[in-house]
Formats: structure tokens, sequence, C-alpha cells
């Protein structure tokens, strides 16, 4: 009787875990590995560590347990090593975080495990190795400031793609910024770039206690956009790319027939622009190689161009906003849309980097070093 009780339960266990196939995420990891085998190796040891632990696991709350111990671990481990080594290689983090998604749903420990319960272990891997657990403001300073970084995109085309501004995130988490005597913390969080996360309201859950409380000193999201820096001035509400996001899915409209993105389930609300509020003058007297851009431009359903103000939008179908029409333009629209509905005063607004070709370590040390500088300066306005 004892045997045919284990051996349902193994087999119970075995199928919880072959009814989850891969994601198209993780389905990449095997060509990644041919790519480049030493960003694949980088968290080799912690991940084989947790894969045995995940095998020995006897129930549901030390799964929880270890999972959330182990995605923070991931977090920290991944920071401290972008310091230590100095190789602006946000690439490893983005995939231990597959490898680690990967082990959650193919390795049976042992415990019949149902779905729901997957789902919050993978969940919980996703929150924690994406800083979203480390968000505690703790070293005194006169001021705070929550930036958003992104994952790695577009990969199918280039399997071995940094992101600059995942490497902003990883470098800038837990820095104290100082300018005129005003000094500054800076915590970061690295968002997917799935759209329908973005559906399912990860940056409104995001942020919403910050705008309710008004309790940071400025919002920043970032991500890689075009030949310059770009402080993109009036982002728009409609998706209007064909680009597939991280899990192959194009949920972007056209150029011609832009949608609206959802919030659980419904339109977003809000109105087709919005205005970002980040101290433009300031940010733009930060030195280094690039242009500090203030960019007005828009494209609506009847023209593209740079519009002198908020008013001239009122009355516009969203095409294109200052950062284009895909989840750099979003995550930037959906943090001021929020701010406004929640009568915020935080300071919002997206900073689009300089472009970045597969992997660049050189370029990418000069983009961040100054990004900081614009954060630094604009200090003096916040």
């Amino acid at each position: 009787m004892i045997k045919v009780l284990l051996a349902t339960s193994l087999i119970a266990s075995s199928f919880a875990v072959l009814s989850n196939p891969l994601t198209v995420e993780e389905q990449r990891i095997n060509k990644a590995q041919t790519a480049m085998p030493s960003v694949l190796k980088a968290f080799t040891p912690e991940v084989s560590s947790f894969e045995q632990q995940f095998k020995e696991l006897n129930n549901f709350k030390s799964a929880k347990i270890l999972v959330q111990s182990f995605s923070f671990e991931l977090w920290e481990n991944a920071k401290q090593r972008i310091v230590k080594t100095n190789n602006y290689d946000d690439r490893e983090l983005y995939w231990a975080r597959l490898l680690s998604s990967k082990v959650i749903r193919t390795t049976s420990p042992k415990f019949a495990i149902t779905q729901a319960q997957l789902n919050t272990l993978l969940t919980l891997l996703e929150e924690g190795s994406r800083g979203r657990t480390d968000l505690a403001f703790s070293s005194g300073s006169t001021k705070k400031i929550l930036l958003t970084g992104f994952d790695p995109f577009l990969l199918d085309r280039n399997i071995n793609q940094s992101n600059p501004s995942g490497v902003a995130a990883l470098l800038l988490d837990g820095q104290v910024i100082n300018y005129n005597g005003v000094s500054a913390e800076i915590n970061t969080v690295m968002v997917p770039v799935r759209y329908e996360d973005f559906d399912q309201g990860i940056i409104e859950s995001l942020l919403a206690p910050y705008y309710a409380l008004n309790n940071v000193d400025m919002i920043v999201t970032v991500s890689m956009g075009r030949t310059e820096f770009d402080l993109e001035h009036f982002p728009g509400k409609r998706r209007s790319v064909t680009a597939p996001d991280n899990a192959n899915i194009v949920y972007g409209g056209t150029q011609t027939s832009p949608v609206i993105p959802k919030l659980n389930g419904r339109p977003l609300p809000g109105n087709e622009f919005v205005k970002f509020s980040l101290p433009v003058s300031y940010m733009q007297q930060a030195k280094g190689p690039y242009k500090v851009i203030d960019n007005h431009e828009v494209t609506t359903l009847e023209k593209t161009y740079k519009a002198p103000s908020y008013g001239e939008l009122k009355n516009s179908i969203a095409v294109n906003g200052g950062g284009g029409g895909y989840l750099s333009n979003e995550i930037s629209y959906r943090s001021i849309r929020l701010r406004d509905a929640l009568n915020s005063s935080i300071p919002t607004g997206h900073i689009h980097t300089p472009r970045i070709q597969q992997f660049e370590p050189e370029t990418e040390a000069k983009i961040v070093k100054q990004m900081k500088a614009m954060l630094e300066q604009s200090l003096v306005a916040l």
C-alpha cells in the first residue's frame, strides 16, 4: 500500500512538471550556450546547487523558502559580479534566471506539486531575481530615486544581445550619488520584455505604492533607444510595432492601426499622450560623449512632428510616443499615467540610452557613466 501511494505521488509530481513545456525564452538556452558559453556558465554553481536542493524538497512551504532565498541571492550576486568583474554584462543574470525557471519547470521535487504552486514559485523567482524584493531605501540619503531597466530583447535576431538599461540597473542599485551637497540613494528593478506582463499590470503594481505615498523623489524608466540619449517628452498610449516581445508575441498593432494595451483584462485607461516631468535642463548639463535630447517628436494618425506643447496633442490619436510604439514607450506611458491618476508630484519620465550592437562593454560603460551624471545633475531640481 505504501509503495502504491509513493508511486502515485511520484507520478503526480512528474505529471505536474511534464505538463509545463519550456517557454519561448527558455527554449533559446541551447542556442545561447553554443553562442556564448561563458555567459551561460557564469552562475553554473548557483543554479546547479539550486537544482539539487529543489529535487530534495518535501513540501511547498520549503519550496517557497528555497526559491525566495535563491532568487534574492541571484539578484545580489549578479550585482556584485558585474561590479567585481567590471564586464558591464547584464546577460549573465538574464540567462541564469531562465536556467533557474527551467529547473522549476522540469525538475520533480519529492512532493506532488500542483500547477498553482508551480506558478507561485515561478513568480517568486521572477520577483526576487529582478530586484522587486530588494526595494528598501536604507542609506538615509536626502533623496530617493527609483529606476527601472529592461532585459535584453530581439534575441532571435542577436542571441548575444545586451541592454545598457539592464547594465545600469545592476550597477546603480543601492548606489548613493551626490551633487552640490544633495545625496540620493538609487533603487532599481529589472523589467521583462513581455507584453503579457505589461497587460497584467506589472508596472502599475510596482509603482502604485510610490505614487500613492509620494515616498520617492524621482522615478526614471530606462531602455535602449537610438544614437544619443533621448528624454521622451510625450509618451503615447498605443502600440504600433510588429516587433515581437521576448515570448515571440506580437501585440503591437501597426503604424496605421495602433492598438490600446490592456490592464488586467480591460483597455488601458488614460489620454492618448502624457507628459513627462524629469528636470530636463539639469540633466542636459551632464558631461559625456552623447547629446542629451529633449525629444518632442511624436506620430499621430495625421502626421509625425515635434509637438511644441501638450495641448497640441489633446485631440490626436497616438501612433508613436516619443519612445516609439514598443514597450520602451509603454513603460513610460504607464508610469506617467499612473502618476497623474494618483495625483502624485513625483517627477517621472523615460531615458532612452544610445543603442549598442549586441554586446559592447566599453560603450556601455560610457553610457552608464553619463546616465549617472544625468541623475546627479537632476538632484538640484528635486
